[in-house]
């Protein structure tokens, strides 16, 4: 788990998706030639590919940006959401999702310090109460992280809606605070990132 939210602090995806090469066809005979040559296609099909080549990538959409970054066979690909202090440039939260269907998404949710940390967190859509809390797993330096998943029921209410709304609890006051979300490029940035994470 840690090695995943070092991935977050870098607005990095924290899955890997490896190629897995095909067999080499066996030599039939003692000549040597045919088996060489047919697995080096192989090979480099196997090997994971972005548009043109690239060895990295970022888009943005909307309010939204995806990042896709290929190491040796793995290639990790995630959309994200970040929010700054406009005086102090300081990051407020941030969201971070991979993908590999498009139908729905798992990630972690980043919050300032400052929260009441057993009181959980509650999402909305566009006013749409989300049902259940969702509870922090650990603080680090980037913030106080949640682990998110949106199910194939979730993911088309984020795609059509406007905003996500995060509804936490201030550990000085107890009193509500909420955090929004703006969805736009959402579901444009999800597709993106199911079609780049594709073997």
């Amino acid at each position: 788990m840690r090695t995943k939210y070092a991935y977050l602090a870098a607005m990095l995806a924290a899955a890997c998706i490896g190629g897995v090469p095909a067999a080499g066809l066996a030599a039939q005979n003692k000549t040597d030639k045919v088996a060489p040559a047919a697995a080096q296609p192989a090979d480099a099909a196997a090997k994971p590919q972005l548009p043109g080549g690239a060895s990295a990538l970022s888009e943005t959409h909307g309010d939204w940006t995806v990042n896709c970054q290929v190491t040796g066979n793995n290639k990790v690909c995630s959309l994200s959401h970040q929010q700054f202090n406009k005086q102090s440039g300081q990051r407020l939260l941030a969201i971070e999702l991979t993908t590999k269907t498009g139908q729905d998404a798992t990630g972690t949710l980043a919050l300032p310090f400052g929260l009441a940390l057993a009181n959980g967190i509650a999402l909305e859509i566009d006013d749409k109460k989300l049902d259940g809390a969702l509870q922090f797993s650990t603080c680090q330096a980037v913030g106080c992280l949640v682990p998110v998943t949106f199910d194939a029921d979730t993911t088309p209410m984020l795609q059509s809606g406007t905003t996500l709304k995060i509804n936490a609890t201030a550990a000085d006051t107890m009193q509500p605070i909420a955090f929004t979300i703006s969805l736009n490029g959402f579901g444009s940035a999800l597709a993106r990132t199911a079609d780049l994470s594709a073997d």
